[in-house]
């Protein structure tokens, strides 16, 4: 793979098998954020469970401290009450078969979360093989089928992310912006690694957080220290 000059700079400017503490790796982090746009940091948590068992899933939600540092288009399903509360919290989009159908009819998809009511789960139903593999399905489990649909708005406007181990054991997950600065990266990391920990599932043997890795979006991996 080919990577441009500025990638290859911040590469050669470390020793990418040397392992860093939290603090040192989201100081270079940012300082290997050489693109003109804002780069999002992420972090790339391996761990020691087996995904393909059930009761070795890692999966939960968590509000970072200092946000994501990008703006969440909202779209919430719900009727009557729960639909005025969406609209009074800021929800970006509200409605109901009508959104629906045009998940289904016309592919609409110009929403970054979906937030629904428990008793719109069954119309939901309908275009679970459009969002489900767009990782847009709400569900229980991330917070976004609720009957608190304001707490789940105001909690995913301030920062909330999903933490979900994939397929290769691995987590994806944003930390924030490059112009966030080491500091603000440093606590929302903490604040991740915290949740990701508490969510060891009971059936794990052995080393439970096997690599970390943060990256800025254009940037080379670089590996943190795991403190546990």
């Amino acid at each position: 793979m080919k990577h441009g000059k500025n990638y290859n700079a911040s590469k050669a400017a470390f020793d990418l098998n040397k392992s860093h503490d939290a603090s040192e790796a989201m100081k270079m982090a940012v300082d290997t954020a050489k693109a003109k746009f804002d780069e999002t940091i992420e972090l790339h948590v391996r761990l020691g469970v087996d995904p393909r068992q059930a009761d070795q899933q890692v999966r939960g939600t968590v509000v970072l401290p200092n946000g994501t540092g990008r703006s969440v288009k909202v779209l919430v399903i719900a009727k009557g009450e729960k639909a005025d509360i969406a609209e009074k919290e800021g929800a970006d989009l509200v409605g109901a078969e009508d959104i629906i159908n045009k998940i289904l009819t016309e592919g609409f998809l110009d929403f970054d979360v979906v937030i629904t009511s428990p008793d719109m789960m069954g119309q939901m139903g309908r275009v679970a093989k459009i969002l489900g593999p767009k990782g847009l399905m709400p569900s229980p489990k991330s917070g976004t089928v609720t009957m608190d649909i304001a707490k789940a708005i105001r909690e995913t406007k301030a920062g909330k992310v999903e933490y979900r181990v994939d397929k290769t054991s691995i987590i994806h997950c944003p930390i924030g912006k490059k112009s966030f600065g080491a500091e603000k990266l440093l606590e929302n990391y903490q604040t991740l690694m915290d949740a990701i920990v508490k969510a060891k599932p009971a059936a794990a043997k052995g080393a439970y957080i096997k690599s970390i890795y943060t990256a800025a979006t254009m940037g080379p991996g670089i590996k943190v220290t795991p403190k546990i």
